[in-house]
Formats: C-alpha cells, sequence, structure tokens
C-alpha cells in the first residue's frame, strides 16, 4: 500500500484488457494488446455477473520467476466503475481503513495482530480498543445491484463457521465482529445472499444480536486508488428474516446439443431446437428438494420439464428465494430476451403463455440475462423494503 497524494494504491504495474473466458475458478483468459494471455484470478466465487465476454479487467504484472502466469487480475468494471476482485488484498483495504479510522463502530481500535489463530480457524484481524480485546473477520463483497450487495456470491461453509466461532469466543467475553467491504461505491443496502447460500443467511441472523456486523462500501478510482469515501450500508435485518427461507422460484438451465422431439402430455409430441433452455419453476416448501430433483435423470417423470430433463444436459439451476410467486413475473420477464419458446409448456395451472424459453447461446455468458436475474434477486429486494 502506497500514499502518493491522498491516493492510496495497492497496486503497481496496472494495464487492462478485456475478458474472455474462465478456464477453472483461479484462471481467466483474456485481450491485452491484441493478445491473448492468461491470467491468475485470485477469486474463487463464481462471479457470474461480473466476468462477461469483453468487460474491461484490470492486471497486474507479476515477476515471471515467482509465478506460473505473468499477469494477476486484480479488478474488473462494472457500468464504467473499478470492482476490485484480489480477495487476499481485501485485508490490506480493512488495515488501512482501521488505520485511519473509517470503520464505524471501531474507530481508535489498535491492530494488535493479524492472521490470528484462535481454536481450529484463523481469523483476519485482532483489535484492542479500551481495555477489550476484538476478534475481526473480513470478507470481500463483489455482488451488487444498483444500490444493495450480497455476500456470498458462491456457497461458503467457512464463512458459516467463522460466524459460528466468533460467537463461541463473545461468550468467552472477547468481543467480535465481521467487516464485510462492499466494492461498490452506490451500495446503500447490505444483506446476505440468502439465493446463493441459505445456510451462511441464516447464520447471521442468528448471531446478528452477538457480534458486531458491519457493511462499508468503498470506491476504487479508475487508476485502482482508493477513495476516501467509505459508506455504513443498512442492514434490512427484518425483511431478511421473512425472505431467508427455503421457498421461491428457480431457473433451470439446460443445453439440448441436438435437435429432436419430446412427448409433452397433452401437447403430444413438440419439436425442440438445438441450444439452451430456460425452465422457470417454483415451490413455495422445500424449494432445494425441488431444484434438486431436476438434477437427476432417474425419476418418476411428473412435469412437462421432466421430459425435457430426460434428453437435455444438466448446465444450472439458480434459485430465486422469496416470500410472494414470482414465477409468472419472471417467466413474463424472459420471454422479452428469450429467442424463441415452447408453447403452453410448463404453464397449465396458470395463465402464462409458457415457462420454457429458449436461446441459441448461454445466457449465463449474456449481460441481459445478468440484468433480469439481478432484478429479481437483488433489486426487485430494496423496492420491496421501502414500499
Amino acid at each position: 500500500m502506497k500514499n502518493r497524494g491522498n491516493k492510496f494504491r495497492f497496486f503497481d504495474r496496472i494495464s487492462q484488457g478485456h475478458f474472455i473466458s474462465r478456464p477453472n475458478r483461479f484462471l481467466i483468459r483474456c485481450n491485452l494488446d491484441d493478445r491473448t494471455v492468461s491470467a491468475f484470478l485470485p477469486n474463487p466465487g463464481r462471479l457470474q455477473e461480473l466476468l462477461l465476454p469483453g468487460r474491461r479487467v484490470y492486471l497486474v504484472e507479476e515477476d515471471p520467476r515467482d509465478r506460473k502466469t505473468q499477469v494477476t487480475a486484480v479488478a474488473v468494471e462494472k457500468e464504467g466503475h473499478p470492482i476490485m476482485l484480489h480477495t487476499h488484498r481485501t485485508n490490506a483495504v480493512a488495515r488501512y481503513l482501521l488505520q485511519m479510522r473509517k470503520i464505524p463502530g471501531l474507530e481508535g481500535a489498535r491492530i494488535i495482530k493479524s492472521e490470528i489463530q484462535m481454536g481450529r480457524n484463523r481469523f483476519d484481524f485482532l483489535l484492542r480498543k479500551g481495555d477489550k480485546n476484538i476478534l475481526l473477520e473480513v470478507k470481500s463483497c463483489t455482488l451488487v445491484g444498483k444500490r444493495v450487495a450480497l455476500f456470498p456470491d458462491a456457497i461458503t461453509e467457512r464463512g458459516a463457521r467463522h460466524l459460528k466461532e466468533l460467537v463461541r469466543f463473545s461468550e468467552e467475553g472477547m468481543k467480535a465482529a465481521i467487516l464485510f467491504v462492499v466494492h461498490w461505491p452506490f451500495a446503500e443496502v447490505f444483506m446476505p445472499d440468502y439465493h446463493t447460500d441459505l445456510n451462511f443467511s441464516q447464520t447471521l441472523l442468528g448471531v446478528r444480536n452477538r457480534i458486531k456486523v458491519i457493511p462499508v462500501s468503498v470506491k476504487w478510482n479508475q487508476d485502482l486508488s482508493l477513495s476516501s469515501e467509505v459508506r455504513l450500508l443498512h442492514i434490512p435485518w427484518h425483511y431478511i428474516e421473512q425472505e431467508a427461507k427455503d421457498r421461491g422460484s428457480y431457473l433451470l438451465l439446460l443445453e439440448l446439443k441436438r435437435k429432436g422431439s419430446i412427448n409433452v402430455g397433452k401437447l403430444g409430441k413438440v419439436p425442440v431446437r438445438k441450444g439452451f433452455y430456460i425452465y422457470v419453476g417454483s415451490a413455495m416448501t422445500n424449494l432445494s428438494k425441488r431444484m434438486e430433483r431436476h438434477r437427476h435423470l432417474r425419476k418418476r417423470h411428473h412435469w412437462h420439464i421432466d421430459e425435457l430433463r430426460a434428453t437435455a444436459e444438466f448446465r444450472s439451476v439458480l434459485p430465486i428465494r422469496s416470500s410472494s410467486r414470482l414465477e409468472c413475473d419472471i417467466a413474463q420477464a424472459l420471454s422479452g430476451i428469450s429467442e424463441w419458446n415452447i408453447l403452453g409448456f410448463g404453464c397449465t395451472d396458470c395463465s402464462c403463455n409458457t415457462h420454457l424459453f429458449g436461446f441459441g447461446r448461454n445466457p449465463l455468458h449474456s449481460e441481459t440475462f445478468h440484468k433480469l436475474l439481478q432484478y429479481f434477486r437483488i433489486d426487485r429486494c430494496l423496492s420491496s423494503y421501502y414500499s
């Protein structure tokens, strides 16, 4: 970290490229100066809504003697604003915020030790404020909508375990806190991502009165210097308690590698094109069990989608947990971005034209699809909360 005239820099030798693909969790390919390079990605999150083809990525040159890859991907651009991806550097950001007294509730806290081993777990900081020690865990948050930030973007058993351990130490007399560093300057509200990780979300709900939960947003400048702007985010606990339950809707993504036809109940023999399909379903109880059912081929066929699933390959299933029924609203939104649909499919108990939508390319690589998903998972939450 370097201080250069009121600018705090965490990275040097920065160049900009454009994202192409992600062969595995810790490697991306991108275009840099009209050549394809591989870059180390120090972030195990899904990042599907950020790492889209053509997105600008910020790359840092590394010493080739120390690394197999000569560049590291440290940030990606969203709507013209950098979002820092380097999870290992988040602790450096937290250290700076602590030293500059910018974390509400921890002003005046001194860092006694970092990377402290406590029991079976390692925590990020041991702080001292007054006559009390504070155990602090730091999380990096990159999953954002327009004004809402969510964590995590992938299931984190380790994160839930850290919460439980923090509670245990707080019960033994030590103060405990978890800091969420949100890399998006427009965030106003923070919530656990109960769509992605229901267990973590319910665990955070259960411990909220026993440890301090501190979400703050930070702003990264175009040169990847850190702005002095820091904002404490609001947590709508009552809304989260209402919504973080195993119910709602889901999007089942399948791939059909060759055209053909399937027998679908009263619809008879239905021709299906080669391509990707999204089926909109719902379950107002046991949503996880319903989604898990679609992963398996060996089962009694009960719904229209079972016939297509028998011939198409499973690609993903995306939950949209909600206390209200959104299935038809989601289907209506998908009808506006899909390339074709199967009329009458999966909608015998509602007035929709269909609940099955086709795409020539994988919609997970489409910014338009992610904006739709972002609305129903994230942005809709804000309007519902404030209405």
